[in-house]
């Protein structure tokens, strides 16, 4: 078999990454090296599959890029829900300055592609945002999120790269909600509990991707060795009334203000790592435009309505009365 791409992922036991590197691997012409702290508790990949345990943010993964004769780098490896006792200067360590040393490594590797996953998240959670926001819009990651404000610092990052090093290729990558088989988050959560809880006076807008059509994406991607930067949803977005009416569950609607004095007193018991600015994360969802996924890269993924009620409906959450769309 001629090789024609080596693609190093990172983060690859993750619930993408092990999909991800199952189906480069699974792909003609393409031999896919394996990285992340520790390899997936059940593997999904063909023995041809090169695993390495590795910190993004080793300098040794420049030696390894180098030597294994990487052409592609998927770099999936994030901290989105960090583990107890993380501290915010460590999950910058890892989503920021990890980043950076895979940046640093493909530069001295001589990659020629990139694929970031950043998030939606960048654009921040903001009553001001535009509805829907399309790529052009200004990055405005929340400085009291630590996910969305490193988000916004890596595409920043990114885009200085992309002046000062345009032989790296980047495809960056904004993933709106992801859902599918075996998605178990703190959005998820939201979902599964009694009640639904959502924030008066706002209706908290979700958009959705399906967790197949993002590993579809990514992998067209690398094979194709496409650039841009794309948002990952798909169309239309549902708010908390329709998603509570869709799951049969009450909707308590509380006041902003009601959340923020829970929160600040679950903090001072230690019950929580929220902070109170952050019930803007439930409030103010950014709702992304998927124009440019469509019409530029010639992708359309399964609307936002359909990957909820798919992702419902394996769960067994949804309301039996509902008469569907």
């Amino acid at each position: 078999m001629t090789v024609q791409h080596v693609v190093l992922v990172t983060g690859a036991a993750g619930f993408v990454g092990a999909r991800v590197t199952a189906r480069l691997a699974a792909t003609s012409g393409v031999r896919v090296v394996a990285t992340d702290l520790r390899p997936p508790e059940a593997p999904q990949w063909p023995d041809t599959v090169r695993f390495e345990a590795l910190d993004i943010r080793d300098p040794a993964l420049a030696e390894l890029m180098s030597e294994a004769q990487v052409t592609s780098v998927v770099h999936l490896a994030s901290v989105v829900t960090p583990p107890p006792g993380m501290s915010r200067e460590v999950q910058e360590t890892i989503d920021v300055g990890g980043t950076g040393n895979v940046l640093a490594a493909c530069r001295q590797a001589g990659v020629a592609h990139l694929t970031v996953t950043s998030s939606g998240a960048a654009y921040g959670y903001h009553a001001d945002n535009r509805v829907p926001l399309c790529e052009t819009d200004a990055l405005r990651g929340n400085a009291a999120f630590a996910y969305a404000d490193h988000k916004r610092r890596v595409e920043q990052m990114l885009a200085q790269w992309r002046d000062e090093y345009p032989q790296l290729k980047q495809l960056v990558l904004r993933p709106g909600t992801i859902l599918g088989t075996g998605v178990n988050n703190q959005i998820t959560g939201l979902f599964e509990r009694p009640f639904l809880l959502g924030v008066a006076g706002s209706d908290s807008p979700f958009v959705f991707i399906r967790d197949e059509d993002v590993v579809n994406i990514i992998v067209r991607g690398v094979l194709e060795q496409c650039t841009g930067i794309y948002n990952l949803a798909g169309e239309g977005w549902l708010g908390m009334r329709e998603l509570a009416r869709l799951l049969g569950k009450p909707l308590l609607p509380v006041p902003a203000a009601v959340i923020r004095g829970m929160i600040r007193l679950l903090s001072l018991l230690r019950l929580t790592r929220l902070e109170p600015a952050q019930v803007d994360f439930l409030r103010y969802r950014p709702v992304l435009d998927n124009t440019a996924l469509r019409e530029s890269f010639g992708y359309t993924p399964v609307p936002s309505r359909e990957v909820f009620l798919q992702w419902a409906q394996g769960r067994g959450l949804l309301d039996k009365s509902d008469p569907g769309p």
